[in-house]
């Protein structure tokens, strides 16, 4: 960046209608210029369907520009250096489409770029309450003449298609002569990251040009890919406000749109752009592009006509809604409290309720695992929208359901029966070519099936159901009832899976994937009797019922008396430990410093597996195995996956070790806020984001679902004065409010009519709108000495 001088230019007003409370605001400044790429992913924004990566406006400097519409892809070769029967031979990879963001500056014939000049004030904040990014830039160029730019961004929660950029410069101290080209374009060059199989494959010019056109400051570009067949138009509307004397100009190239601007700004004066772009994209099946390019000019057009301030006023809106049910409140923490809400506004962005889309493990922020959707959304971000926006979740599943032929196809091609979902995708294909854990990962189909189950038990909506959700649940409970046997202990048994932990391939009997699979056929069970018509239509009978109960109740699930733990899986606790005194902390990611033959026949474990069996399935066990069970694995544990920490806090703070339990969620809620694995650049980490809410929730609210019903057995850290969530309920909002010993429960916006049943502590209760309902928090028994973590490995401890 270039220098840096202690002085704050005067800032025009910030958004109307927000408020400068830190905790919710994300602040990045010039400081930080060496956090360019994870400052992107951190200023994202995203409806669901468009994904604006938090680039500068002016375009570079970059880390990795992205602008991504959900299930916008290009397909690629899978090579191999040695072939098999199904392996996948290609592979989807997100591209990014045209970026509609870009406007350049020039003052006195030198462009804005902060690694020259001299910066009087840089302050960029993601305003979480506005929904938008604010920019403020105070620049000083080489050659003298100093420019104020402030600009407002946001992607349009209630607009679908729409984004849109208000930009201003000013003049600071003379006339400086400006030249503003605001810019769409396609093909933008994209860095090669690393080569870390988490990272990336980027295509380079992945869009062929179809169609253009401009009309007057305003313009369309359509382009197609080639291996996946689609077609992506972006539209540009344009408002601009000059002094006297500018002059404007609109040049076109296959792959650019460009409106310039060029004049004399005096002090005071400003420029206004504000740019407004629609985004679609469609299969390619030989048709005209016109009819898609005058669609999103329709839509552009439409949101100039409405105005910036209107977009504003409505994002504002919407966001006020969602935070409504969704905002957490966190008393003794600042950082944290910011921390989680920061979480929350990027699974409140990630997904759309009005379409067949589902929720990428990076959302629409990054291009981290070539954009895929891994069974994480399922696991971990489902469960959260369930309670936040169940629309949203409806919406995923209805994507698992539209991609079921698919799924049969690969099933088939396995050799299996019912549906094998893939375990990385855009399109719906498998696309990963690494068997041991993604073939072999089959506890994906499990998580979709919970997933169904936890959402219908939420909403009570039989008609997802009986439409969508009873397919779901029937091919998958096929899958399990076909793929496990009886063996002659008269057990069933599911043999060569991969559960959670990737440090551990296809064990035989992994406790995880049997006990979500027993979940699946029991669920199945259930719901093909209550809606006996459409599983008859599915070709289900009593027969095939009665067969998935009788797989249900036989699940084996391995147990060592010895040792009395759970195994992770069939004859885990007797493999070799690990050698944590000669492991350094170099060493981790133990992935890129170990080969898997080494890990997979060693004691050592990438993230929670047996333990996330006990949140997930939690009356599976009892009080004295979870806390044997934790502290067994808590010291074999060495989280080099962001998907563990939420899990084991879940379980530490069930069992009673609630500092622990704090610490760990801390590592999740701050994984990308703090970069704590170095791959935020990459795209934000939603599960651990998710996971954050379910370690407060889960872990500190004690809520538990696994039985239809709510129950709640809370209990606070002491670094947590007061914790209060909300969660929708069949419709309501049920309002949980946490203090030193008391625990409050209510139904803030229902009549007197309502009622939601609910247990504390093992009391039922019975809430109604009437009024609150308020029972004390019993004392958490002692839980003995904190369980130890692997060497170098225990979660930072919070001050």
């Amino acid at each position: 960046m270039g220098g840096v001088v202690p002085h704050i230019a005067d800032r025009p007003p910030t958004v109307p209608g927000t408020k400068g409370d830190e905790r919710w605001r994300v602040r990045r400044t010039a400081e930080d210029a060496d956090r360019l790429a994870e400052t992107e992913s951190v200023f994202a924004l995203s409806n669901g369907w468009i994904g604006w990566r938090g680039t500068l406006d002016e375009g570079e400097p970059y880390g990795m520009p992205g602008t991504y519409l959900n299930g916008f892809h290009e397909r690629r070769e899978l090579s191999y250096p040695e072939e098999g029967y199904a392996f996948p031979q290609l592979s989807d990879t997100v591209i990014s489409a045209p970026n509609a963001t870009l406007i350049r500056l020039w003052v006195g014939g030198e462009r804005l770029d902060l690694r020259t000049g001299t910066i009087r004030v840089h302050d960029r904040v993601l305003d979480l309450r506005a929904g938008v990014v604010e920019r403020h830039t105070g620049w000083e160029s080489p050659g003298g003449p100093a420019v104020r730019v402030h600009s407002v961004r946001l992607v349009a929660l209630p607009r679908r298609a729409v984004a849109a950029v208000r930009w201003t410069v000013e003049a600071l101290d003379a006339p400086v002569d400006v030249r503003i080209c605001s810019d769409a374009l396609a093909n933008e060059r994209v860095p090669e990251r690393s080569d870390d199989p988490r990272a990336a494959s980027v295509i380079h010019d992945p869009l062929t040009a179809e169609y253009r056109r401009v009309d007057g400051p305003d313009g369309v570009l359509v382009h197609r890919t080639e291996r996946s067949a689609q077609r992506v138009a972006v539209a540009v509307a344009h408002e601009v406000e000059t002094p006297d004397g500018f002059a404007s100009a609109v040049d076109e190239t296959p792959d650019r749109l460009r409106l310039a601007l060029d004049g004399t700004l005096r002090p005071g004066d400003r420029v206004r752009v504000t740019k407004f772009a629609a985004y679609e994209c469609e299969p390619v099946d030989g048709s005209d592009p016109t009819p898609l390019a005058d669609l999103v000019v329709a839509e552009a057009r439409d949101a100039r006509a409405e105005g910036f301030d209107a977009l504003l006023a409505a994002q504002r809106a919407a966001v006020d809604a969602a935070w409504a049910v969704a905002d957490v409140e966190l008393d003794g923490d600042d950082e944290l409290q910011q921390a989680i809400r920061f979480a929350v506004f990027h699974l409140i962005q990630a997904g759309r309720p009005d379409g067949d889309r589902t929720i990428p493990a990076k959302g629409l922020t990054g291009n981290g695992y070539d954009g895929h959707m891994l069974w994480d959304t399922e696991g971990y971000v489902l469960p959260v929208l369930t309670y936040l926006a169940p629309d949203v979740a409806r919406s995923a599943l209805r994507w698992r359901h539209a991609h079921l032929t698919e799924a049969r196809e690969r099933a088939a091609e396995l050799r299996l029966t019912g549906a094998t979902s893939p375990w990385r995708t855009i399109g719906g294909r498998e696309c990963s070519g690494y068997w041991p854990a993604a073939t072999a990962g089959l506890h994906v189909n499990a998580d979709i099936a919970d997933a169904v189950l936890r959402y219908v038990a939420a909403t009570g909506d039989e008609g997802f159901l009986a439409e969508t959700g009873l397919e779901l649940l029937v091919e998958t409970a096929r899958l399990w009832r076909g793929y496990g046997h009886f063996g002659d202990d008269g057990d069933f048994h599911l043999h060569g899976v991969t559960g959670p932990d990737e440090y551990t391939a296809l064990v035989d009997d992994n406790v995880f994937t049997n006990l979500v699979a027993r979940r699946n056929l029991r669920g199945a069970a259930d719901a093909a009797e209550r809606h006996p018509e459409v599983a008859a239509r599915l070709g289900v009978d009593p027969a095939e019922v009665a067969g998935w109960r009788a797989a249900a109740g036989a699940v084996h699930v391995p147990y060592d008396g010895k040792r009395g733990v759970h195994q992770q899986s069939a004859g885990f606790t007797g493999l070799p430990e690990w050698d944590f005194a000669n492991t350094s902390d170099d060493d981790y990611p133990l992935l890129l410093h170990f080969p898997y033959l080494e890990l997979y026949r060693k004691q050592v474990v990438k993230q929670a597996d047996l333990v996330l069996a006990m949140q997930r399935c939690p009356g599976e066990f009892t009080a004295d195995e979870k806390a044997r069970n934790v502290a067994y694995y808590e010291a074999r544990t060495v989280r080099d996956s962001s998907l563990s920490a939420s899990p084991q806090a879940v379980l530490a703070a069930e069992v009673g070790h609630l500092d622990l339990a704090y610490d760990l969620f801390a590592e999740s809620v701050l994984q990308d806020l703090a970069d704590l694995g170095d791959k935020t650049a990459d795209g934000l980490h939603l599960a651990s984001l998710a996971g954050a809410w379910l370690a407060l929730v889960q872990g500190f609210g004690g809520l538990r679902d696994d039985r239809g019903v709510l129950s709640f057995d809370p209990r606070l850290p002491t670094a947590i004065r007061r914790l209060a969530f909300c969660l929708r309920w069949h419709g309501h909002r049920l309002s949980v409010t946490l203090t030193a010993g008391e625990a409050r429960y209510e139904l803030p916006d229902a009549g007197p009519d309502a009622t939601v049943e609910l247990w504390h502590h093992g009391e039922h209760i019975y809430l109604d709108g009437g009024s609150a309902v308020t029972r004390p928090m019993p004392a958490i028994p002692d839980p003995g000495p904190e369980p130890p973590s692997p060497p170098g490995r225990r979660a930072g401890r919070r001050p």
